[in-house]
């Protein structure tokens, strides 16, 4: 394989690109990008994995195993290979010496050729993404795809970069003035940490998957991919991919396999506490994601969890576009993102705008109105929101409605071309920050498209507010809108203290919720939303472990 050539140009430009945090990307998000015949052959290659059974040829292989049903309705029908751990996990090891010897540069090509073969085949995984997940095609095409693949070449260059930081090989020499100088020969390898479990999640796949997979394979670790059990088919064609490449490049496939689990299963506990396993990756719940970092104390754990993500609106000189913004950030895939805004904190004096002051009232009726003005369209509400990905999203979303006053409730939306899609509007919940019944309620997570107006006494009590719920329940999106310099430094202090990533004023086409891989950072790892961001050297740096070999000169 002509890795260096096809590659290196490629790897050059991302490590150009993390130190500059300048836009770029070398995965096109348009659907044309992909040739004429791309969207029809994705949807083919798709439909032709359905009511089969997915072979991988990976050793342990016990039964056969797979009950993935559509967000949409339809059922899926695929068969994933149920791993023997004590037969797999050993031949996953068998790989590793080869592949440690191969070194930083080589690994990291051959990663990059994993995700140039996966690129390749973005429309088959975006509709593979967005029937486990319940995103509407086009975020399933783009985050499922260029996003995610962008997130994959970015912890490749970070890992590429904390392992050669320090050279391969130096000759030193120490003086030792009329005796002859100490020299020795040192050579510094980057040594892996073991097998890494990546535990996958229902909503983002991909995205959320990639990092976690590409920097431990970038840093010499195999890789055992444990999807989420209705999330699996995005992370099983992964996994082939890899298996393929591995297998072309003169490596071990089985650096890379896949750990399916039965209804009701629970592998991902099994396989945590595994002495095998050095590295887990998680995203999902904060209940699982405290008990790995409590419990898997073999392991170096990378957990994202549950936040609050807050908004504080102060005043804004762009009333229309703030509003419009926000709606945005509120409907986008049904709120079912990690980043998606949760509780807007707004002075129960009202606000100054560019439109004259606002009362709180006025301003979370104008937001409820915006909302339903973008979403009253079928079609475009399809479009933005996508379907509940699982029953106990609907569950939150009706139990919130009793919460407090419906500023905006929720409705349902048909989906002409899945009738049985379960698809539905955001609700925003009146709710006084003042009263303890009500902080209850907006104190914890919501997971879903389900939001707070909390009214507050004065920005000063927004402040403390937010200081609070990033300290005690974690965030990885924080928004603000202000036309006050003091007050956006105060903001600005806020989120620097708790380690919160900050938008400000956000009123056009960039929102709160979205984040640019190589330039942007995803949670920070410094409030309990999240131990770790993507991506950083952090994120990197302890899956491997410099060795050092003297020799006398």
């Amino acid at each position: 394989m002509q890795l260096t050539e096809t590659h290196r140009p490629t790897l050059d430009r991302a490590l150009e690109a993390i130190r500059s945090r300048a836009y770029w990307s070398p995965h096109p998000e348009h659907p044309k990008a992909y040739g004429e015949t791309g969207a029809a052959d994705g949807l083919a290659a798709y439909q032709a994995l359905l009511g089969s059974r997915f072979e991988l040829d990976q050793p342990g292989t016990d039964g056969w195993t797979g009950a993935e049903v559509s967000p949409y309705g339809p059922e899926l029908g695929v068969e994933y290979p149920h791993p023997d751990l004590d037969v797999l996990l050993p031949a996953m090891r068998a790989g590793m010496a080869a592949w440690r010897d191969a070194g930083p540069e080589t690994r990291a090509l051959v990663c990059l050729e994993i995700l140039s073969r996966i690129s390749a085949r973005t429309h088959e995984f975006a509709h593979a993404v967005m029937h486990t997940s319940g995103q509407a095609f086009m975020m399933a095409l783009q985050a499922g795809g260029p996003h995610a693949q962008d997130r994959g070449l970015e912890a490749v260059a970070y890992a590429y970069e904390e392992q050669t930081r320090t050279p391969q090989g130096v000759d030193w020499s120490k003086p030792q003035g009329k005796r002859d100088p100490l020299e020795l020969r040192k050579v510094f390898t980057a040594a892996p940490r073991g097998i890494a479990l990546l535990i996958g999640c229902n909503t983002f796949p991909t995205w959320n998957g990639y990092p976690g997979l590409f920097a431990s394979l970038a840093t010499g670790n195999p890789v055992l991919v444990k999807p989420h059990p209705r999330a699996v088919l995005p992370l099983a064609m992964t996994v082939r991919i890899a298996r393929e490449v591995l297998g072309e490049a003169g490596f071990d496939p089985n650096l890379v396999a896949l750990a399916a689990e039965r209804p009701g299963e629970g592998i991902a506990k099994t396989l945590a506490l595994r002495p095998e396993i050095r590295i887990i990756d998680y995203t999902g719940s904060t209940e699982f994601g405290d008990w790995l970092e409590e419990h898997a104390r073999q392991a170096q754990v990378y957990t994202e969890k549950a936040g609050v993500n807050t908004v504080v609106i102060d005043s804004t000189d762009d009333y229309k576009g703030m509003l419009s913004n926000l709606a945005f950030s509120l409907s986008l895939y049904s709120g079912q993102m990690c980043t998606t805004p949760q509780n807007l904190l707004i002075p129960r004096d009202g606000i100054t705008t560019d439109a004259g002051p606002k009362s709180y009232d006025e301003v979370v009726a104008d937001l409820a109105a915006s909302v339903s003005g973008l979403l009253g369209d079928d079609g475009r509400a399809n479009a933005l929101l996508g379907a509940l990905v699982n029953p106990d999203v609907k569950s939150r979303l009706e139990a919130a409605a009793g919460l407090g006053e419906v500023a905006l409730p929720s409705r349902e939306v048909a989906n002409p071309e899945f009738p049985d899609a379960v698809v539905r509007t955001p609700v925003i919940v009146k709710l006084d920050g003042a009263k303890p019944d009500d902080e209850a309620a907006f104190m914890s997570e919501c997971f879903g498209p389900v939001s707070f107006a909390v009214a507050v006494d004065s920005t000063s009590d927004a402040l403390d507010l937010l200081r609070r719920t990033v300290r005690d329940q974690g965030a990885m999106t924080v928004g603000a809108y202000t036309t006050s310099a003091d007050t956006e430094r105060a903001i600005e202090e806020v989120c620097l203290e708790e380690s919160a990533q900050l938008s400000l004023n956000l009123t056009g086409g960039a929102y709160v919720n979205q984040t640019a891989a190589f330039s942007d950072f995803h949670g920070s790892g410094g409030n309990p939303a999240a131990n770790a961001a993507l991506c950083d050297g952090a994120f990197v740096s302890n899956r491997f472990r410099m060795v050092e070999i003297r020799r006398q000169a």
